[in-house]
């Protein structure tokens, strides 16, 4: 089949654009909570609304595509970030940002459905691990720039420098108090950009395969009737709570336990964890190519608590580069999980990958319990449920069992 690289640079840059929409929340944690003066509890609320959308929507997003493909999909997706978007940039109330985050999460869990599919028909089977790392690469990229963005935007237009590229225009769009706002104009204009573009592109065929369909009902009873589908569910539920609970939270910790400012000492640690966490995917690669899996998962989730450990104890300078660290051993989680999860039953792949995304509601659940812990004593406090999430995923490599291990280069072929 004829490859279309064209489509393959355009689904990299529909990565970026997930990341860059998905993870500026820990950067503007601080200015919202003062914005609405908003208690611990109340501000974990906020990733809640986005990241339960994918709780809700992983599954019968899968059931669409089959129905509408890919175009109309991504069509929607975009849409739904576009309402979510301008309608809180219009109206930029407590309760409209809780509605114009599930809106904007919804359309980032259909999109997470459709794009590897349509990637590896794309890029061809052969290419699709190389451009699956391209892909976290550019998301990677994203969440880096993104906390950066909203640097910009609110430093510069505080100071009034309304000369400055897009200042001027951001200036007569966001009421004095919140600057913050802006970075939801940005958001609203990328998404009906993406919306355009997706009209004037001809998309591929895609044939899914065993492993890329939701399955039928009857899949899901057979699937929850094994213990190891629960078991590897909370894996990815402590991973996407342990990764939020940390960048999220990050800059308000800094703000209030050492003075940092958070629209620019606090944002650029945001930026650099999730710079850190495409390094360490990187270096993971070559160690999953020397190690066995479960071995490396366990080192990175001693580390990872290690580092969360200097960040909460420490002092200010160190924890201002051991919760970015963190960020680098977090980096093996995710994948390794999903590997171990996928190998570890013989068949309806397609539906136990579904089960799995809806784990990324540990993103939501886990900031709720993080803020309401925070109230009732400290955000420190609050902030050590982490261990738990950790502690989780370390056990996953004492007891889990694939039915197919990571090859690496010192095992002889049989």
């Amino acid at each position: 089949m004829k490859r279309n690289y064209f489509i393959v640079v355009f689904i990299l840059i529909t990565f970026f654009v997930i990341s860059f929409l998905t993870n500026i929340l820990g950067a503007l944690n601080p200015n919202v909570s003062g914005s609405y003066s908003l208690t611990e509890t109340m501000a974990g609320f906020l990733p809640f609304a986005f990241f339960i959308a994918y709780g809700v929507m992983s599954v019968p997003s899968g059931f669409l595509l089959e129905k509408w493909g890919e175009k109309r999909m991504m069509i929607l997706a975009f849409g739904f970030a576009f309402a979510g978007a301008l309608g809180f940039a219009l109206f930029p109330s407590f309760n409209i940002f809780l509605i114009s985050l599930f809106t904007i999460g919804t359309g980032m869990a259909v999109l997470q459905v459709v794009i590897n599919p349509l990637l590896r028909v794309s890029g061809g089977e052969e290419h699709f691990a190389f451009n699956s790392v391209l892909a976290q690469l550019m998301f990677g990229l994203a969440s880096f720039i993104s906390p950066q963005m909203y640097s910009y935007f609110v430093t510069n237009i505080d100071k009034g420098e309304t000369s400055k590229p897009l200042i001027g225009m951001m200036s007569n769009l966001v009421e004095n108090s919140f600057s913050w706002v802006s970075v939801y104009w940005a958001f609203a204009i990328i998404s009906v950009l993406m919306m355009v573009l997706i009209v004037f592109i001809k998309f591929p065929k895609v044939e899914l395969q065993e492993d890329e369909k939701v399955g039928s009902k009857e899949s899901y009873v057979e699937l929850f009737a094994n213990k190891y589908v629960i078991l590897f569910f909370l894996g990815i539920f402590a991973y996407v709570g342990t990764e939020q609970g940390i960048s999220y939270w990050m800059s308000k910790f800094l703000s209030n336990y050492h003075g940092f400012d958070p629209e620019t000492v606090g944002a650029t640690a945001v930026s650099y964890f999730w710079g850190l966490m495409t390094i360490g995917g990187f270096f993971g690669l070559v160690l999953l190519k020397l190690l066995d899996s479960k071995v490396v998962l366990r080192w990175f989730t001693i580390l990872a608590m290690v580092s969360v450990a200097a960040g909460l104890f420490g002092g200010g300078n160190i924890s201002l580069w051991a919760f970015p660290a963190a960020g680098f051993f977090l980096s093996v989680m995710y994948p390794v999980i999903m590997s171990l999860g996928l190998n570890s039953v013989k068949k309806h792949h397609g539906s136990f990958a579904g089960i799995l995304m809806t784990g990324i509601a540990g993103g939501a659940i886990v900031q709720v319990l993080i803020g309401g812990l925070s109230d009732l004593t400290s955000l420190k406090v609050g902030m050590t449920f982490l261990f738990i999430t950790l502690g989780y995923i370390l056990s996953i490599s004492f007891w889990a069992k694939p039915l197919v291990q990571n090859k690496t280069i010192f095992d002889k072929e049989k």
